[in-house]
């Protein structure tokens, strides 16, 4: 069983180093990085389910953390809005990784799959959404929304995971009226505090693998930090795109899942 980075081989390394970079740029664009990073992760030799998911955070929140700060600088979130939600979502995401150590997430993933489905046509079939900045809601009512997003998607993140960034954009975008590139720096703060929660449940447990997290924590900031100032120059149409897509792959990844698990044997 590995213990560190200095167990793995030059090549495994390597896809290691390059996961965490892709899935830190997709996860600062528009979330759904896991998707990539997670898989690398499970295919270490020797290492536990367990391990990888705590491992595989322990990556995230360094990537989370360098985009947070990127799109703060440039693009000054409103964080009246944006920590509430993050609080929320932090005490969530606890609660769903608590939930997930008795729950299989096989019971969740074909009502996942069908939100993802949804959410896809709902973009596609609204070009104006996410276009601009026009807020549905006002006073304590934006800001119980917030939270309430917050502490949904955060619950989502410890039980299951993937997607939660895309889940973010979208739900700050169709259902507050933030515009995609603010929508994607507030769900980057919020997804800071779910990686920060999952964590704090995984830690206790003993199921980091230090060596490897770090190493994979570098990769990520740095994609963190190319793919927030990739988002910041390309604006609101180049993040639509590219969450179509993040989406896209979301539903035929989770849909596989669903069908191999129900009718594959």
């Amino acid at each position: 069983m590995i213990s560190g980075f200095e167990d793995l081989s030059a090549a495994t390394l390597l896809l290691v180093i390059v996961a965490g970079f892709a899935a830190g740029w997709i996860d600062a664009v528009v979330g759904g990085g896991g998707l990539l990073q997670l898989p690398v992760m499970l295919m270490l030799p020797g290492i536990t389910p367990v391990q990888a998911l705590a491992t595989n955070k322990m990556g995230s929140i360094f990537g989370t953390a360098t985009s947070s700060l990127t799109y703060y600088r440039r693009v000054g979130p409103d964080l009246r809005t944006a920590l509430p939600m993050a609080g929320v979502a932090l005490t969530g995401s606890v609660g769903g990784a608590v939930l997930a150590a008795s729950l299989p997430a096989s019971v969740f993933k074909p009502i996942i799959v069908a939100a993802l489905i949804a959410v896809a046509l709902f973009t596609a079939l609204k070009p104006a959404i996410g276009e601009h900045t026009m807020l549905r809601f006002a006073g304590h009512r934006h800001y119980v929304l917030a939270c309430l997003i917050g502490g949904v998607i955060g619950f989502y993140d410890g039980l299951i995971g993937p997607g939660t960034g895309s889940f973010l954009v979208i739900a700050l975008a169709g259902l507050m009226g933030y515009a995609f590139l603010e929508a994607s720096a507030k769900a980057k703060i919020v997804n800071l505090a779910t990686n920060a929660g999952a964590l704090m449940f995984f830690l206790p447990h003993g199921s980091l693998l230090w060596g490897v997290g770090l190493v994979l924590g570098g990769a990520n900031m740095a994609g963190g930090y190319l793919g927030a100032r990739t988002a910041v120059k390309k604006g609101n149409g180049f993040i639509r795109i590219v969450f179509l897509v993040v989406v896209t792959v979301l539903i035929v990844k989770l849909g596989l899942d669903v069908w191999r698990e129900n009718f594959g044997r």
